[in-house]
């Protein structure tokens, strides 16, 4: 009775997406599940190179024949929601709400931007927050439930009952973990720069609706970089685009945008001291480093320099963990022990997508 959780490993956007779609796919799995709101995008490249950026649906989903489902856990805005099913095309099998998920509201934006947090945390303004502070108030009245909203009536279904199924079938189910350990609510460190609820892969359990005894499988991602959202966001110990552009050989314009509000995202120096507390939290069976393309762009093509394997070491040095999976590229992930040395140059076993 498998499960799969990936979790992020420092203050998100650290490819979780692409490395849910992974495991989706290298396992077959029949359920993909995103927990969280709308306040993160999770972005991965399909089997026909088109890269997808979703803020609401699990972007696993893009794996052959699996079912996406949002669970009581899930915050859900209506409008993003029915505009990434229509893009997907996705029949309505193949999407699944529980009745009990909590609905983003208009007015939950507009509380949210009125609010201050936008300037005083970095927070998107999504709505997520406030929507869960009206749900946590149990006022009558006060919260909307996915079962009473029109627009999401004909995806309803017992999300629980078609999970449990799923894994009694020794179907694979794989939960897309929203944003970073860093961010969490209670365990990141830097409350009140946090997001509105906790990000570690036992929460993410229980927002599913499932039991620790399926899991044999929490992927810890981080990346070689870590970034923050724009604005006053917290604390990081920031270098710039540029300077990683020179180190790595990238592009002297190249930068990254938020998916939610499509700001410049902060970057920083890699923090061991955070990915430490987050194995701490997690446990992790498995660790993903993504963007080692920010270290060394020659890794695209499957060269590792002296340098980019002197930083690997390093890493996991730091953490007193190996690293299990490397991701070269945004739709690449390499296992660690496919690196070797033929006459002192570094390269890899096998070339392209695993």
């Amino acid at each position: 009775m498998p499960i799969s959780v990936v979790v992020g490993g420092q203050f998100g956007s650290e490819g979780k997406g692409k490395t849910a779609l992974a495991i989706a796919q290298r396992s077959k799995a029949a359920i993909v599940v995103r927990v969280g709101g709308t306040n993160s995008g999770h972005t991965a490249i399909d089997e026909n190179g088109v890269a997808w950026a979703l803020r609401q649906l699990p972007v696993s989903v893009l794996a052959s024949s699996a079912v996406a489902i949002l669970p009581p856990g899930a915050i859900i805005d209506p409008e993003i929601f029915s505009r990434e099913v229509e893009s997907l095309r996705l029949d309505r099998k193949r999407v699944i709400v529980n009745p009990y998920a909590t609905v983003i509201s208009q007015s939950d934006k507009e509380s949210e931007r009125a609010s201050g947090l936008i300037a005083q945390i970095g927070s998107t303004g999504s709505g997520t927050g406030a929507a869960l502070i009206r749900r946590i108030s149990r006022q009558r009245g006060e919260a909307i439930l996915a079962r009473d909203h029109a627009s999401l009536q004909d995806y309803l279904g017992d999300t629980s009952e078609i999970m449990r199924n799923a894994l009694n079938k020794n179907g694979r189910v794989v939960i897309e973990g929203s944003q970073g350990f860093g961010l969490s609510l209670f365990h990141g460190g830097f409350y009140p720069k946090a997001t509105s609820r906790d990000t570690t892969a036992a929460t993410f359990l229980g927002e599913a609706g499932l039991s620790p005894r399926d899991v044999d499988d929490i992927t810890l991602v981080i990346r070689a970089h870590p970034i923050r959202v724009a604005g006053d966001s917290g604390p990081l110990d920031e270098t710039s685009w540029a300077e990683i552009a020179k180190i790595a050989g990238l592009p002297g314009d190249y930068c990254e945008l938020t998916t939610a509000t499509k700001k410049v995202r902060r970057v920083g120096q890699f923090d061991p001291t955070l990915v430490r507390r987050a194995i701490e939290a997690n446990n992790p069976t498995e660790i993903v480093l993504n963007h080692f393309d920010y270290v060394d762009d020659g890794v695209r093509n499957g060269i590792f320099s002296v340098r980019s394997l002197d930083f690997l070491r390093t890493v996991e040095s730091s953490i007193g963990r190996k690293i299990d999976w490397i991701g070269t590229d945004p739709a690449r992930l390499i296992e660690r022990t496919k690196i070797t040395r033929v006459g002192g140059s570094p390269y890899l076993k096998i070339f392209g997508p695993t």
